[in-house]
């Protein structure tokens, strides 16, 4: 069974800081194939802005590499609608749209660590329900 997943960034950051943590797992699913990452270009366009800030001392090829993994194993929706007034943060709000058009047509979830930040909604997960999720399928 696929499962579908949009990664908010604040996941990538923190599973690049420890790929043993539990955002790591996540992460890990979706360079083993477990999780199909939906996307969009506004999404990979955050994906690169955050990672790439000079705080997280992240390499360039390490982010590099990150990217073209999800990139490649990735789904694009490109036709969503953000006017998602209930996410406060607009920058958040592309997170949830894309999140909202793979669910017309897959069963498919938020994983974030901010879930405040979003309707509650249980398809909106934080990664330690995503990755107990991914252990349940199995």
């Amino acid at each position: 069974m696929m499962i579908y997943a949009v990664i908010d960034t604040n996941v990538l950051v923190s599973s690049l800081l420890n790929m043993q943590s539990i955002p790591g797992q996540v992460l890990q699913s979706v360079i083993l194939g477990e999780t199909i990452p939906l996307l969009s270009e506004e999404i990979v366009n955050e994906y690169r802005d955050v990672l790439a800030r000079e705080k997280f001392h992240f390499p360039i090829k390490l982010v590099d590499v990150v990217l073209q993994r999800i990139t490649a194993s990735g789904l694009y929706i490109s036709t969503y609608v953000e006017q998602y007034q209930e996410v406060s943060d607009p920058k958040d709000r592309c997170f949830y749209a894309v999140t909202m058009a793979g669910r017309e047509v897959f069963d498919s979830m938020l994983v974030t660590g901010n879930s405040r930040h979003f309707p509650n909604k249980p398809f909106v997960v934080t990664p330690a329900q995503f990755v107990f999720f991914l252990q349940s399928e199995k």
